[in-house]
């Protein structure tokens, strides 16, 4: 969704953005960042609860053994079965470091001074500082490149990115493509630093209570390499996030949830089978005050679906709609009835608030305030589903948008297009 304009109609005045919950953001620990969840989450404090209190009740039955042997024997197969996994794939997980071009400080035009970022002498080391860390896995080479999967928001708003290698070998990368709705980037660095690569695993077979071993850098490069050991706790867990920040859902992330700790600067990181094969992508984790232990990873299979895509294109290519948009369900009841006019058996839909100009929208005449309720025949309730609906469109499809405008349903056709970039796409 595009950022939003200044238009002062009432109906934009009346509902005021809040974030119920949260994954955790960048956080700042002596002045550096450590890339972490950067979704906000916008599931409820009672919703996580009760989350938790499932996982935990699958995580006591999943987790009853059969006794055999005696205590030192299991502690010394468990021990020898978790090391032989992390040796056969640590050496593909990476520390990805974020750069800041000081050169750039917008602070001494600001105050007039001489930019020394400017000065020819200035050396690399000097011109670019870390903004954050985070971490990645070297997937695959081909010729003379090695690539690696990471998350969007370890990168973003990067001037230079920089891969630690596990052998400790800094090295510049370069970014190939990245995606903010699935947070996966991808970047390439010269092959011969590419001394393991990760091999993937099916994460469809995957079955909640087996064995899951997260790797990456939390807090940093300094903790590189560090290990962590639980169990998937869960699948297919759909989890509300808020890309632009606006204290909405407006995308829904499938993911795998584990136990094994993942913190900040994991993001990026490797989350691992038995077999020592690829399952995910480690992304994201619940911090309230009441949650432990419940962390997200992108499911290996959608992970190789998007990266084909950004080795491809650079970016993955959606329909573009052009509306901005709000769900029904945040208009006070006295404005759908007396602003939109709606009739009282329309509880759910989405409501756009603006129509983007020379846009596949604006082209089939929808207009602000029309209330979507049917995409192609099916049922709307709010904007995470008309997105995920749209997405799953050809990028050039004619769809069939069912609205109500003025209190009336009106049906109108709309060519759409494919999306030409980066930004959130509506």
């Amino acid at each position: 969704m595009p950022e939003e304009s200044q238009n002062k109609s009432s109906l934009k005045k009346i509902w005021t953005p809040a974030i119920v919950g949260g994954l955790i953001g960048a956080s700042l620990v002596g002045g550096v960042g450590y890339a972490s969840g950067a979704f906000n989450q916008v599931t409820s404090q009672d919703e996580v609860e009760e989350i938790v209190h499932k996982e935990l009740a699958k995580k006591d039955q999943g987790q009853a053994s059969k006794a055999s042997g005696t205590q030192e024997e299991a502690s010394v197969n468990i021990t020898t079965d978790v090391s032989a996994i992390v040796d056969k794939v640590k050496g593909s997980v990476v520390s990805v470091v974020n750069l800041a071009d000081t050169s750039n400080s917008e602070l001494y035009d600001l105050f007039g001074f001489k930019n020394p970022g400017s000065q020819s002498a200035q050396t690399p080391e000097e011109q670019y500082t870390t903004a954050s860390e985070g971490s990645g896995v070297i997937y695959k080479v081909e010729g003379d490149r090695a690539y690696i999967v990471t998350n969007n928001h370890v990168i973003d708003g990067q001037d230079a990115i920089e891969i630690i290698t596990s052998e400790g070998e800094q090295v510049p990368a370069k970014l190939v493509g990245a995606d903010k709705f699935t947070d996966l980037a991808v970047l390439s660095i010269p092959a011969e630093y590419a001394h393991t690569v990760a091999q993937f695993g099916d994460s469809r077979a995957l079955s909640v209570g087996e064995p899951a071993i997260a790797i990456g850098s939390p807090l940093g490069s300094d903790f590189a390499s560090t290990v962590t050991y639980g169990i998937i706790s869960g699948l297919d867990r759909q989890v509300p996030v808020d890309l632009d920040q606006d204290g909405s859902a407006d995308w829904q992330v499938n993911a795998i949830q584990t136990d094994a700790a993942i913190n900040p600067g994991n993001s990026g990181g490797a989350l691992v089978n038995s077999a020592g094969q690829l399952i995910g992508i480690n992304s994201m984790k619940i911090s309230t005050a009441n949650v432990e232990g419940m962390g997200f990873a992108i499911p290996s299979h959608e992970v190789q679906e998007i990266i084909a895509q950004l080795e491809e294109n650079g970016k993955v290519i959606r329909p573009k709609f052009g509306v901005q948009m709000t769900d029904l369900r945040r208009i006070p009841l006295d404005q759908q009835e007396n602003l939109l006019k709606l009739p009282k058996e329309v509880e759910n839909g989405v409501v756009i608030m603006d129509v983007i100009s020379n846009t596949p929208a604006s082209k089939a005449g929808l207009k602000p305030y029309d209330v979507i309720t049917k995409f192609n025949g099916e049922a709307v309730n709010s904007t995470v589903e008309l997105r995920q609906k749209l997405y799953s469109t050809d990028p050039t499809a004619t769809v069939t948008v069912e609205v109500y405008r003025e209190g009336r349903p009106v049906e109108v056709k709309v060519q759409l297009e494919a999306q030409s970039s980066n930004e959130t796409p509506s």
